[in-house]
């Protein structure tokens, strides 16, 4: 059967269609996206503002249509942080049901983390053991631990790429900025290492997202167009060193690095201090980067409840 999925994230609102059945892998068929950032059109509240409420709405209903031109049968839409944390978040969703008919369902952090960890376990499979997985997208960090498919421990915190690139005024950023912006991270992350160590020390270590990506690009790794079965991996060491390489370049220049894109260029140091700051104290060396992620584990729980 043909799915689609409508992913209205802190940076990106993303359909992705794909060709499934229960069992079998999700093969992408279609995918059609714009870099929304919901998490930059807020009031010094939080809430969203009006125009971007008509940007997503508008967006929304075309993807509506060419979830129809696609031949969909089933048609997922779901929210993350933006619209979770939002004080209007309800009246944003009441306004998007009423011009589009779509229905978004708004996905706790802790469902984030538990259905990336879904979609990390079935890509790399029971061979792993105990896996841990590290996702940073926009507006938070999820973080998941576990033996099996339902992960131990499955947490979220406020630490995503985009909102934290708020805290970072200049270009570059003052050194100053950075240091606090570090020390925070190090902090929010801190509180909860225990919750996830004390199950044990992982077998395997997973990072995905699209900052995980950019980052193992830079630092080395194989471009997308090689195709998502190449194996690709983020060390610690090198992360540390590219965190030294990126505090002082502007946006653009970041932007010229391999595999980072002009629009997400911006976000790419802050990305990378979560990212370092959770492998170090976490313990962790290396990073084996997932192509599959929340979309794909939707996908994959949708699947799952199908009638064999």
């Amino acid at each position: 059967m043909r799915l689609g999925v409508i992913d209205v994230g802190s940076n990106t609102v993303h359909l992705l269609v794909v060709d499934a059945h229960r069992g079998a892998q999700p093969l992408p068929a279609y995918s059609h996206k714009i870099e929304l950032r919901l998490s930059e059109h807020t009031t010094a509240d939080g809430e969203i503002k009006e125009a971007g409420v008509e940007q997503l709405s508008t967006f929304v209903a075309e993807c509506l249509t060419i979830a129809e031109d696609q031949g969909i049968e089933d048609l997922l839409a779901f929210a993350t942080s933006a619209i979770r944390e939002a004080p209007n978040g309800e009246t944003v969703l009441q306004q998007v049901r009423e011009q589009t008919g779509a229905d978004l369902e708004v996905l706790s952090g802790a469902d984030e983390a538990r259905l990336t960890f879904l979609a990390v376990r079935r890509w790399f499979g029971w061979s792993s053991g105990r896996l841990l997985c590290v996702d940073i997208g926009g507006g938070s960090l999820e973080l998941a631990v576990g033996l099996d498919e339902e992960p131990d421990a499955a947490l979220s915190l406020p630490l995503g790429a985009g909102r934290l690139t708020r805290d970072l005024t200049g270009d570059p950023p003052s050194p100053e900025d950075v240091r606090a912006l570090r020390k925070r991270i190090r902090s929010d992350i801190g509180r909860v290492v225990r919750d996830l160590s004390r199950f044990g020390a992982p077998d395997r270590v997973v990072g995905t997202s699209k900052t995980v990506r950019s980052l193992a690009r830079v630092t080395g790794a194989a471009p997308s167009g090689d195709g998502p079965y190449v194996s690709r991996t983020l060390k610690r060491s090198e992360l540390q060193a590219l965190v030294q390489r990126l505090a002082p370049m502007t946006a653009d220049e970041r932007a010229a690095l391999p595999g980072v894109s002009a629009s997400r260029a911006a976000q790419l140091l802050a990305g990378a201090l979560v990212v370092e700051g959770a492998m170090d104290l976490l313990g962790v060396e290396r990073l084996d980067v997932c192509p599959w992620a929340l979309r794909e584990g939707v996908i994959l729980r949708r699947l799952d409840w199908l009638e064999p």
